[in-house]
């Protein structure tokens, strides 16, 4: 097998430096063992096809590095002949060039899987319209319906509706797909039908979090993609009919932020807001997930309340923090108190981290950054064992459950998105391995006892590997992750396929079915295989995918500025006779929160110093519900009445 080797080195600083002969071996590269050997200074490589190459111990002392990885990065260690014996990493990444016969072979095969990913698609998609619309999910065994968005985060199945007839929830979940497929008919089909009969006026107790990453966020994303005149999806009139349904629905989400933190209440009814009597327990993932789609919200009709709410209550859950960085899994909204301490990158937080990244990249605000950062390097130091990341309490960082859970998936199409590729390869390989081993993965796996729990041995056609195997070949383009995908389409074929649909396995073990074909099998599972497999529709365009797999395209429109110091659009101004001059708030020491532009009366400037109190009348429970003053910098508390202010002396 012929191959090429792309190397690069950087400055390193030093003078006078030769490289000597130094070599390493790969394992298993498409199933077969490579070794590289560098010679002096670098100037060529060599492959060999062998099972190891051993270092000429002459030469160095190091030891070669062995990789048993698939991952296209490497790090090879070479000493250099210099007195001091300074060790110098570099980073070589390689890559194979197959004769182009071989290379069509694997373009045919992307194209056998991808229409393979099309059919199972429309296998779930027809079935459904057949036998469930308009209601909100498919029951493939018995070709028949659920209107299970009221189910959805209910374990206990509290306060079901009994005149509720669905949302049509599958059809607003596969809108982003249709488009992606490129069925531009039945996506204009979809958008009609929706804006003439969808109406949340329903007498339905909704969970929020789920309703704002299906519907909202399924209605945002169908209607940026009906908007983009590169798509030419619908080709009659459309009217922002999308839109004006994702504010009807955003406008009822908010009396659930309504609480003394400002962190909102898990369940909301669409039509009599938070019910009497209502839980006020939520989880991290559940408060700390809202910010794409409440922001996007804003940012396309122009009301404020929808961003504001969001990330209100982010930042709220962001100071009930550790000192260690670290949030737990539940905790109250009225008090404000973790009721869960143990944490991890599973379900009840993951998606809190997916959005705080995402968040940065879609709105280009750069607390955003700073929070995923600190959040980021604290679960490498305390969740992370290996490839593996456990569970610890958030106060002390100590382990508390070693579990592997099939949302944890996620985490290394996230790690794509930072950076961390090869923490993101290592963690991706032993989810596969999972997955090979029992089929699909099981939604708990004790890794202290080796055994999947016993009480959650269900696989509910789960898109999370599918995604994270796409962020990776998005990154690598190594083909080992083609193979991935392909194991999944056969899996989910050979043990899931129905005559009426894709069904959900209860029991991974016995692979016995249940009866319930979730709708983000069609809005992500589908989707990032799809993706996987052919590319086309993200090539060159600038998309981030919500938690529920929807696309919102990346505009500089909806960007933060740079801060007002830098550029004099941001400045308010002074006017002193018949001149007008430049003046910063600092210096008028005056609010810019309630100080309107001279130029634009309808826009309020804030300084960069300015945090607002959590409350817009000034009350506060604590100190965390107070800001920073904009006139000093300096942090506002609470007084003995309630009311934030400049207290305490300096």
């Amino acid at each position: 097998m012929a191959g090429k080797v792309a190397y690069w080195f950087g400055q390193i600083g030093l003078q006078d430096v030769d490289l000597v002969e130094a070599s390493f071996r790969i394992q298993k590269v498409n199933g077969r063992s490579f070794s590289f050997v560098g010679s002096e200074k670098g100037k060529t490589l060599t492959i060999r096809d062998q099972k190891q190459h051993s270092v000429d111990k002459d030469k160095c002392t190091s030891p070669s590095i062995s990789l048993a990885t698939s991952s296209p990065v490497a790090w090879a260690m070479f000493r250099p002949l210099h007195p001091k014996h300074v060790y110098i990493c570099f980073l070589i990444s390689f890559a194979f060039f197959i004769d182009p016969s071989s290379q069509h072979v694997d373009d045919v095969k992307k194209q056998q899987m991808r229409e393979k990913v099309r059919e199972m698609f429309y296998h779930a998609y027809d079935n459904y319209m057949t036998y469930a619309f308009p209601h909100d999910e498919l029951k493939p065994i018995t070709k028949s319906f659920t209107d299970s968005l009221s189910e959805l985060g209910n374990l206990k199945l509290e306060h079901l509706p009994t005149d509720y007839n669905g949302s049509a929830v599958t059809l607003v979940e596969s809108l982003s797909s249709l488009a992606i497929f490129g069925n531009k008919t039945e996506f204009e089909k979809g958008v009609l039908w929706l804006s003439e009969n969808l109406k949340f006026d329903v007498d339905v107790r909704v969970n929020l979090f789920e309703c704002n990453i299906r519907l909202l966020g399924g209605l945002i994303s169908a209607h940026l993609l009906a908007i983009d005149p590169t798509n030419r999806l619908i080709q009659g009139s459309y009217d922002n009919q999308l839109l004006r349904l994702a504010e009807d629905l955003g406008k009822r989400f908010l009396p659930a932020f309504e609480t003394p933190t400002g962190i909102p209440y898990a369940w909301i009814n669409f039509k009599k807001g938070v019910m009497e009597n209502e839980t006020t327990e939520t989880s991290t993932s559940g408060c700390g997930s809202l910010i794409l789609e409440m922001g996007a919200l804003s940012r396309l009709t122009g009301d404020p309340r929808f961003e504001s709410a969001a990330l209100r209550a982010l930042r709220q859950l962001w100071r009930m923090r550790s000192s260690l960085d670290l949030l737990g899994t539940t905790l109250d909204v009225v008090t404000g108190e973790w009721l869960e301490y143990s944490s991890g990158i599973g379900a009840g937080v993951d998606s809190f981290y997916e959005y705080l990244m995402k968040a940065y990249i879609l709105f280009g605000k750069e607390d955003y950054w700073r929070m995923f950062r600190s959040a980021y390097l604290a679960s490498q130091k305390y969740f992370r064992y290996g490839p593996w990341y456990h569970e610890a309490n958030m106060w002390s960082g100590k382990p508390t459950y070693w579990q592997l859970t099939s949302l944890q998936a996620f985490w290394p199409g996230l790690q794509v998105l930072v950076g961390d590729v090869a923490a993101a390869n290592s963690s991706h390989r032993e989810f596969f391995h999972a997955w090979e081993k029992f089929g699909v993965i099981p939604e708990r796996y004790l890794l202290d006892h080796q055994m999947i729990h016993p009480t959650e041995r269900y696989y509910p056609l789960r898109p999370e590997l599918a995604e994270s195997t796409f962020y990776l070949y998005q990154a690598t383009k190594d083909p080992w992750y083609l193979d991935v995908g392909e194991a999944m389409v056969k899996s989910l074929n050979r043990y899931t396929k129905v005559a009426g649909g894709f069904a959900s396995v209860r029991d991974v073990t016995t692979m016995q079915l249940e009866d319930h074909q979730h709708s983000f099998f069609l809005a992500e599972t589908c989707k990032y295989l799809y993706l996987l497999f052919d590319d086309s529709f993200v090539a060159k365009r600038n998309y981030i995918f919500t938690t529920e797999g929807h696309p919102l395209q990346v505009m500089s429109s909806w960007h933060e500025k740079l801060p007002e110091s830098y550029f004099s659009g941001n400045w308010t101004f002074s006017k002193s006779g018949a001149w007008e001059s430049g003046a910063s708030a600092m210096s008028m020491k005056v609010c810019p929160s309630i100080a309107p532009n001279s130029r634009l009366h309808e826009q309020h400037r804030e300084s960069v110093c300015h945090v607002p109190d959590q409350k817009i009348d000034h009350k506060c429970w604590s100190n965390r519900d107070c800001g920073v003053d904009a006139t000093t910098c300096r942090q506002r508390s609470c007084s003995e009445v309630g009311f934030c202010g400049l207290w305490n002396p300096l």
